[in-house]
This record gives structure tokens, C-alpha cells and sequence, in this order.
């Protein structure tokens, strides 16, 4: 019984040690890159190289032209993508040409409350969806569901109506009002509330705390990361909108950056530098914005894991 004992006793740390041996070939070649075929690698760059050119490519195009000179051909073919003279004289003779200035200050303005809003009306429905319990419900969120699918031209004439009857058409209320809480971000909103363990508010509950204070204490801290993508899509929205102000404006004074850089469209559409460097000035405060709320923004994938 000895021998058999000491001869079947190193059997299960030599199937450990195989295993552990096998495991660790298999993670080497699946971390490892290189038993990929190298036509595999080719097509993923090129892939990529593709996307690459389709999304930032008009966007550099854009600010290409906008740094080209008057001497210079921007029709040229092959076209050149680096201007051989670049300059700065045709974001200063867009200022000149419209107060470009006074348009960007009313859409940061209208953009800025419409994160506002939107930040805190989608948090609170959002937490009352996913948390407490009332009748209706479930029929509130279908609302907000089906809400989505409604196409934004299919109610403009209602809305236009509504503001009209309220005196606040050709105000920049007017513009921010039918947008200050987008359905979408109240569903994301409540999505993320509804990843948060309940044991954490239940502790609370217990310790007195009422649902104010289980909000604004536990629930708002642990959900930054959709609040910054609730931000940023909000001040996208109202930054890009071009058609709604476009409806309910009808003073210059009040036009926001979208409106008033058409102007450049209809009368100096020959001169394309122009209108180039306008699309410039509208779209980096977009670029600004995101870069400072990027590393929130991706966080808002994994919102509501409870760390440690």
C-alpha cells in the first residue's frame, strides 16, 4: 500500500502542472500576435486607414482650405492637402463679414443650458425610473422609448406653435426649451442607475437616509461617467442645430453660429476659404469639449461597477 500511495501521489500535481503548462501556450498564442496571417493585418489597416480618411479626412480638408491664401488654387488636381503659404486672413474677414463673435456667445449660451438641463432632468428621471416605485411606471418608460422614435420634423410645427403661443418665439428660451431633456439621455441615464447594486442604498436606507439624499450622496457620485456622455451629447445637439433656430429666429441679434454662418453660404458661396473657416470656428468648441470630458466619456461604458 506504501508504494502504491507514494507512486499515485504525484499524479494530480503533474496533471496541475499540465494543465497550467497548456494554458500558458494557449494564452501566449492568443495574446501574442504572431500567428495571425499576414493578410489578416493587412486587411485591419486598411480598414482602418479607411475609416481614418471617411470620418477626419473632410474635417482636415476643411481647415487645409481655410489656412489657404487668395494666390493659392484650391481646386488644384492632384489637391494639395499642406497650403504652401498658410495664413490666417480669412478667419479675421469672417469676423469682419458677420458677427461670428456674437453668434458663437448665443450658442454657447443656449448649449450651455441645454447641458444643464439636460444633466439634471435626465439624472432625476432617470433615478426615478430605475429606483422608485409608482404607479405608471413602466408606462413612463415606454413613453420615453417610443419618444425616440418620433422624427424631430414630424412635430416642428406644433412646437413652432407653442412657443409662439408662450411669446417665446425669436428668444433663445425658444431654442433651448423643446430640447432641455432629450429622451435619449434620460434612458441612458436610467440604464446606469439601474447597473448600481442595491445593497449600497439599502445600507443607506437603513442609517435614515430619505431618496434626496440617497441620490445626490450615493447614486450621482457613482454615475459621472454617463453624465459626462449626457453632457457631451447634450452641448452637441444644441451646438449643430441649424434647423429649429433657423424656424423660431427671426432677429439677427439672436442667431446662434449655425444660422449665421449660412450666410456665408448664400452670399460669398464662391469664396470657399470662407466658408471653410467658419466650419472651423463652429466645430472646435466641440473638439474642446470633448478632449476635456474624453476620459469620463469612456468611462460611461462600465458606469455602475462598484470597485474594491
Amino acid at each position: 500500500m506504501s508504494t502504491l500511495t507514494a507512486t499515485r501521489r504525484p499524479e494530480p500535481h503533474d496533471k496541475r502542472r499540465r494543465e497550467e503548462r497548456r494554458r500558458e501556450r494557449l494564452a501566449d498564442r492568443q495574446g501574442s500576435g504572431r500567428r495571425m496571417p499576414v493578410w489578416q493585418l493587412v486587411l485591419r489597416y486598411a480598414l482602418l486607414l479607411g475609416v481614418f480618411a471617411l470620418t477626419v479626412g473632410p474635417f482636415l480638408w476643411q481647415l487645409s482650405t481655410s489656412l489657404k491664401g487668395p494666390a493659392e488654387d484650391i481646386y488644384s488636381y492632384p489637391p494639395k492637402l499642406l497650403p504652401s503659404d498658410p495664413t490666417l486672413d480669412n478667419y479675421a474677414k469672417v469676423a469682419d463679414l458677420i458677427p461670428v463673435w456674437d453668434f458663437a456667445l448665443n450658442s454657447l449660451k443656449v448649449a450651455a443650458a441645454n447641458v444643464l438641463t439636460n444633466c439634471a432632468g435626465a439624472a432625476l428621471a432617470g433615478y426615478a425610473l430605475a429606483r422608485l416605485r409608482f404607479r405608471g411606471r413602466k408606462a413612463a418608460l415606454v413613453v420615453f422609448v417610443m419618444a425616440m422614435l418620433v422624427p424631430v420634423e414630424s412635430i416642428i410645427i406644433a412646437q413652432f406653435m407653442t412657443m409662439r403661443e408662450l411669446q417665446l418665439n425669436n428668444t433663445l428660451v425658444g431654442v433651448l426649451l423643446p430640447a432641455c431633456i432629450g429622451a435619449m439621455n434620460v434612458l441612458l441615464m436610467r440604464n446606469a442607475f439601474s447597473n448600481l447594486p442595491y445593497e449600497v442604498e439599502e445600507a443607506a436606507y437603513v442609517d435614515g437616509a430619505n431618496a434626496w439624499q440617497r441620490f445626490t450622496r450615493i447614486a450621482l457620485p457613482s454615475v459621472k461617467g454617463t453624465l459626462a456622455v449626457v453632457a457631451i451629447f447634450a452641448f452637441m445637439g444644441a451646438w449643430d442645430d441649424f434647423l429649429w433656430p433657423l424656424i423660431v429666429l427671426s432677429d439677427q441679434s439672436n442667431f446662434t453660429l449655425t444660422v449665421g454662418l449660412n450666410y456665408l453660404h448664400g452670399t460669398f458661396a464662391n469664396n470657399q476659404r470662407l466658408v471653410a473657416a467658419g466650419t472651423i470656428i463652429a466645430v472646435l468648441p466641440l473638439i474642446v469639449m470633448f478632449a476635456c470630458l474624453q476620459r469620463y466619456f469612456f468611462r460611461g461604458v462600465g458606469e455602475g461597477a462598484v470597485k474594491g
